[in-house]
């Protein structure tokens, strides 16, 4: 098994789904450590002055104003911890959790929230023994961080609260622990605020729906190269002195993407004309779902592509309040969550569109007054047979759901902590409906790749190009087959979606013509 290192620097994209989608094991460098000792030598010099410094010898929040005494301290700790750990709701995805203890701990690392080694230490061993605490799906607002979530996570550090152990068991967090050979530890002053205040959860979740959204997008190409194919329409838009006056990056590449899939295919090669079917084909223009896929497809890219640097940005930040500048602490608000919150929000609704373009492709095949030639619905025998008439109701279902997941999380605010914290970021409720914006547009773009590859089927003998026929030919290899009388399609349909989301469907079409840009 893999081990990722932790230092002072920021983790990876690469990183973070290594440990939290493949279960990587997790170790502090030695920079780390020492810049750990270090903070903590600070913080330990200002719980020991007789000035109050805010969150290691004072409340917190709107509590902020009161002094605690020494052996008070660590009852403030734990206190804090207990309470914040006040989620609700179905228990969120290992992964997510894993995503989140990882971030926190590279926050740690950097030396700049004055836990102790021990503390930090056992949140990496927690990782690397698949310990995952249980965080529920309500209860935060992004601002003071992911308050809540992070909370659940130091519960389990100080041997409270349950977790699912490496099997996926549910257990106490004590006897997790003791199984895996690990000592809880007592939390000190500053350790309680330091583990809980951070965008950790909302980043995590963003790191990998960019890592997926880099996927689908190419998948998506490819989706649309083949209905372009299969209903006759022309490649010569995608040309790339067409691209060129418009010089958007995203765009150019898809158009690209689309020129390579579609090159070589007997189906355009057969409504072309003059000698050997070497002249253009002379349709005026397709529709735009067709004819517009890289304008849409590229601008998703370049969103993908912004939130990209947002998210490196973040993953190079030390987000905590207060925080250990040289040899003080100083408060802040580098925990509000809006920069990740806003790019969260972009990014559903580049899920919704390219969802939506993707169904209006679909829906292109059904119908025999658009579809040049095609059967209705793609059916054996029309009338008797609906063919893909509900796979696209399907389609059209979820992009109806990811237009109202579109709708921003982060232009709401609700006040909390007696409006000490009255502006806040919902940057956690925008990572959720992205996840489930996500999965959507793979289900959508799944639907298109199967309508699409029964529509190839249909030009028979004409030919599809290598490259989509190359996705026909895996379809056929799972269990999806080709045109006939009507069958259960829903399987069909959760076969294509695997196929999707495993990026099995770019990787046939890439095995044929190298790596789509």
């Amino acid at each position: 098994m893999q081990t990722i290192h932790v230092g002072v620097g920021p983790v990876s994209f690469d990183d973070l789904v290594s440990v939290a989608r493949e279960g990587s094991r997790v170790t502090l460098t030695d920079d780390a450590l020492a810049a750990i000792d270090h903070a903590r030598g600070v913080v330990e010099a200002l719980a020991a002055a007789e000035t109050p410094a805010y969150g290691v010898s004072t409340g917190f929040g709107a509590l902020a104003t009161r002094h605690i005494p020494t052996e008070m301290r660590a009852q403030l700790q734990r206190s804090l911890v207990r309470s914040h750990a006040a989620g609700s709701g179905p228990e969120v995805e290992r992964e997510v959790v894993r995503a989140l203890m990882l971030l926190r701990l590279s926050t740690l690392a950097t030396g700049r929230t004055g836990v102790r080694r021990e503390t930090a230490q056992l949140m990496a061993d927690l990782l690397s023994h698949g310990i995952t605490p249980v965080v529920r799906e309500y209860g935060s607002l992004g601002c003071s961080g992911d308050l809540a979530p992070l909370s659940h996570c130091a519960l389990a550090l100080m041997g409270e609260g349950e977790v699912r152990d490496a099997d996926g068991t549910l257990v106490p967090a004590a006897d997790a622990l003791a199984a895996a050979g690990l000592e809880p530890v007592e939390l000190v002053a500053k350790e309680g605020l330091a583990l809980i205040n951070g965008t950790d959860g909302m980043l995590g979740m963003l790191v990998m729906a960019i890592t997926d959204l880099r996927m689908l997008l190419r998948s998506a190409d490819v989706a649309a190269a083949m209905s372009v194919e299969a209903q006759l329409g022309t490649d010569r838009v995608f040309a790339a002195e067409l691209q060129d006056i418009r010089p958007h990056p995203g765009q150019a590449l898809s158009a690209a993407n689309l020129t390579a899939l579609m090159a070589d295919s007997a189906i355009v090669a057969s409504h072309r004309t003059g000698p050997e079917n070497t002249v253009e084909c002379n349709k005026v223009q397709d529709a735009y779902s067709l004819r517009c896929s890289p304008q849409v497809h590229g601008a998703a890219r370049d969103t993908v592509e912004h939130a990209a640097t947002v998210a490196g940005r973040e993953l190079a930040s030390a987000i905590d309040n207060p925080v250990v500048v040289g040899d003080r602490v100083e408060s802040n608000g580098n925990f509000h969550g809006a920069p990740v919150g806003y790019v969260l929000d972009f990014l559903a609704i580049v899920a919704a569109d390219v969802a939506s373009i993707s169904e209006r492709r679909t829906d292109r095949f059904l119908d025999r007054a658009r579809s040049h030639g095609l059967p209705p619905f793609l059916a054996s025998d029309p009338g008797v047979d609906s063919g893909h008439m509900i796979a696209q109701y399907t389609q059209a279902s979820i992009v109806s759901e990811l237009k109202r997941l579109a709708v921003p999380a982060s232009v709401d605010s609700i006040p909390s902590s007696a409006m000490q914290e009255d502006h806040v970021s919902m940057g956690w409720n925008a990572a959720r409906k992205l996840r489930r914006s996500v999965d959507g547009l793979s289900r959508v773009v799944a639907v298109e790749v199967l309508t699409a590859a029964r529509a190839l089927d249909l030009r028979a003998p004409l030919t599809p190009s290598p490259a989509t026929g190359a996705v026909v030919d895996l379809l056929r290899r799972n269990g999806i087959e080709g045109p006939g009388p009507d069958r259960h399609l829903s399987p069909e349909i959760e076969a294509a979606v695997g196929l999707v989301q495993s990026g099995a469907v770019l990787a046939a079409a890439e095995s044929v013509i190298g790596e789509l840009q």
